[in-house]
């Protein structure tokens, strides 16, 4: 079996560091002893954009709010699903993950950056929230392995009535919330339903083929 080299290591505010790590042609990014993700996993990230843009009332000119770039598979799939005069703002918070899907990860992203429906952001994704009042038709979340603060303790608060209320406000009327995670939490379901989002959890497999673990993806819609 090969071993892991080491690419790079990166500083998260406020949180662990990030680490990039290649094992054939395989890449992962990995916090402390948790793989975050893995490029040999990308189903659940892909069903992230699919079964929400599937949700849309309107995919021909939407337009999504993505928290977190990853390793694309969710900017890739939504590119995909969306019509031309669709629009995809991207909030990543660490400069680097955009330096590695420029730089040793160049083939993986396919130049999903460059396309001109995607406005990148650097910056916490809280705040794009935060200054966007009624102008998302979705925003799509995978900034952890689920609805706590794994990358950094700040990111409990998307999560949390306030974040979620936040949320609400950068919806237009219809809007859908998704957010994935490694695994289900009930208190979380409830939490979107005290929210006043009608709720739909749905497992989906970590590979494309069907296979892999079991991931969540919770789709809170707004009426």
């Amino acid at each position: 079996m090969q071993g892991r080299e080491l690419i790079d290591t990166v500083e998260v505010p406020g949180g662990e560091a990030l680490r990039l790590l290649r094992r054939g042609d395989e890449y992962i990014i990995a916090i402390g002893a948790s793989e975050l993700m893995s490029s040999r996993m990308s189903g659940s990230e892909e069903a992230l954009a699919t079964m929400s843009c599937e949700r849309l009332r309107n995919s021909k000119n939407a337009r999504l709010l993505i928290g977190g770039y990853g390793m694309g598979f969710t900017l890739r799939a939504a590119l995909a699903a969306l019509g031309p005069d669709a629009q995809i703002t991207v909030a990543e918070l660490v400069p680097a993950i955009i330096d590695w899907a420029r730089g040793p990860m160049a083939a993986l992203a396919g130049g999903c950056l460059d396309d001109r429906r995607v406005n990148l952001v650097i910056g916490d994704v809280a705040a794009t929230i935060a200054d966007a009042p009624r102008r998302f038709d979705a925003i799509l979340l995978d900034v952890d392995n689920g609805p706590d603060g794994l990358v950094r303790a700040e990111n409990d608060r998307l999560y949390s009535p306030v974040g979620l209320a936040a949320a609400k406000a950068a919806l237009r009327p219809g809007g859908l919330l998704a957010i994935w995670s490694a695994a289900p939490d009930v208190r979380f379901t409830r939490r979107l339903a005290a929210a006043g989002y009608r709720v739909d959890e749905v497992h989906v497999r970590a590979r494309a083929a069907g296979k892999g673990a079991r991931h969540v993806i919770w789709f809170a819609q707004t009426d």
